[in-house]
């Protein structure tokens, strides 16, 4: 949603990082660079004014004139103060919390804006982290929400109440509230009827439901692709029943993001979660930093971690890490990589999480037909033919080629990039299924008090399967597992064939003289 603005700013900032001296003007066509930028993005122009007034404040400041490296200080206050616009490093508000035990969560919004959905993607998550959560739609106008609801309620498993022949919505909330309290559910979400424009028998609907139940949170779910209109909304249902925060819907969608920028700041409201496709998993919590971070191409590692966490089986990961260490590792293994890395979300997601990967990635490149197509690919072999890749000899590739619906090309790329995964996974195998961190990279961590074995990489498994995004690589476009994160290069050559013993440094040194 925020790449036009994304690409933009990260445009801008990367003209001041490397800047020794900062002159006024410098900042002066920043600052209208940053302008255009935010208003092209649909933000409000209110907060647009006060954003950049403030930014120009700080960053003519001492902090800045006197900073030795006075560029990449004025992108720390860019990056400071974009996260303060969508909340503020504290701005990842928690769900408010009954003494009782008991919480009820209440979803308003117009027609279309997704809360049917959203009820299901917010009982999933709430189940995950432990909780029991219930869902009931009180939705009386249109016959399709109740029984929708109860659809997307089996397939997340969780327990759902919906009475179809009732038409009183208040009814319907406090038989509800009554049947989630019996099952000893610890939430209840209710899916409440929208309109196409928010009239009074909606509003005075909703406020008849809330004193009914008495809800600990009141969430708008926001429609991102209505831009501006959405602040409108939001007003309107703040000032008719109150509310305590947002859910942001449809931010995979094209819009330009100026609701997400502009609501917080105008409303005094804070966005609790985003949801980021159609999929029951697909909700998250919103975190402000984080966010400026990715609109800034900072990366967000934490996310992707929590991302790893959430869908990589650890303990598969952690054997498919054994065998590449081995001997073991087959196209089979790669398959599984590939399965996994589909459930983390899209490339263009992941990518983005990564620091340093904005700007030299092609956005074209990271199409997810890519993973499906290499999938196609190792599903046309047979089992033999995946657990020994040595035999795929040109007529079975040309066999493999018109099952998967590919160019011979494509299977022989695919082969290729498991080859160089097997072949450097080798070379850092230490020959027990662990990590051998090589020898160059090995003294620079003695210096810092690492051990240069690192256990033979076997506390991988702690990172919650990350282990298992070790041939990822390849799953990605050529060219993207090339990537390297800043300040990787240190100039060293930590290559197998580099003279790292005493013998070839001798050798060395003999061949200068």
């Amino acid at each position: 949603m925020f790449e036009s603005l994304s690409q933009k700013l990260q445009n801008i900032t990367s003209k001041m990082r490397g800047k020794a001296r900062v002159s006024d003007s410098d900042l002066k066509e920043m600052m209208r660079e940053i302008r255009m930028a935010l208003l092209e993005a649909d933000v409000n122009y209110s907060v647009v004014k006060e954003f950049v007034a403030d930014m120009t404040e700080k960053c003519k400041g001492a902090d800045v004139q006197e900073s030795f490296t006075p560029g990449q200080q004025i992108v720390k206050i860019v990056r400071d103060s974009l996260t303060e616009l969508l909340g503020g490093e504290d701005g990842e508000d928690k769900l408010n919390v009954s003494s009782s035990g008991f919480n009820t969560i209440i979803l308003y919004g117009l027609q279309g804006a997704g809360k049917t959905t959203t009820a299901a993607k917010l009982a999933k998550l709430l189940k995950e982290n432990g909780k029991k959560p219930m869902v009931v739609s009180v939705d009386v106008h249109r016959p399709a929400a109740a029984q929708q609801l109860k659809v997307l309620s089996d397939a997340v498993g969780v327990e759902c109440y919906i009475d179809p022949e009732e038409k009183d919505a208040v009814k319907i909330a406090r038989d509800g509230e009554g049947k989630a309290r019996y099952m000893l559910c610890n939430y209840l979400i209710i899916d409440t009827a929208g309109r196409t424009v928010a009239d009074e028998e909606l509003m005075e609907e909703l406020r008849d439901i809330a004193a009914a139940v008495n809800p600990t949170e009141k969430l708008l779910v926001v429609d991102a692709m209505i831009g501006q209109e959405a602040v409108n909304v939001a007003q309107l249902f703040e000032q008719n029943i109150g509310m305590d925060g947002f859910i942001m819907t449809k931010l995979d969608g094209d819009a330009r993001g100026g609701a997400a920028l502009s609501i917080r700041k105008l409303t005094n409201k804070p966005i609790k979660y985003i949801c980021t496709g159609e999929k029951v998993d697909a909700i998250e919590r919103f975190y402000p930093q984080r966010m400026a971070d990715r609109i800034l191409g900072m990366g967000d590692v934490v996310s992707l971690i929590e991302k790893a966490q959430a869908n990589i089986d650890e303990e598969e990961a952690r054997k498919t890490m054994e065998r590449m260490m081995g001997s073991g590792y087959n196209l089979d293994d790669l398959y599984d990589q590939f399965a996994q890395m589909k459930k983390m979300g899209s490339l263009k997601d992941l990518v983005g999480m990564m620091p340093g990967a904005a700007g030299k990635v092609n956005e074209e490149d990271l199409d997810d037909k890519i993973v499906d197509r290499q999938m196609a690919i190792i599903s046309s072999m047979t089992k033999k033919e995946r657990r020994a890749p040595q035999i795929l000899n040109a007529s079975r590739r040309k066999r493999i080629a018109a099952g998967a619906g590919v160019q011979v090309s494509d299977v022989n790329k695919l082969i290729t990039q498991y080859e160089q995964t097997a072949k450097l996974m080798k070379q850092f195998s230490n020959g027990k299924g662990g990590f051998k961190m090589p020898k160059g990279f090995a003294r620079q961590a003695a210096k810092m008090g690492l051990k240069g074995n690192m256990g033979g990489m076997g506390g991988l498994g702690n990172m919650g399967g990350m282990s298992g995004m070790g041939g990822m690589g390849t799953g990605f476009p050529q060219g993207l597992g090339s990537l390297s994160a800043p300040g990787d290069d240190d100039g060293g050559d930590y290559s197998a064939a580099a003279p790292t013993g005493r013998r070839d440094r001798k050798k060395k040194r003999k061949g200068r003289r």
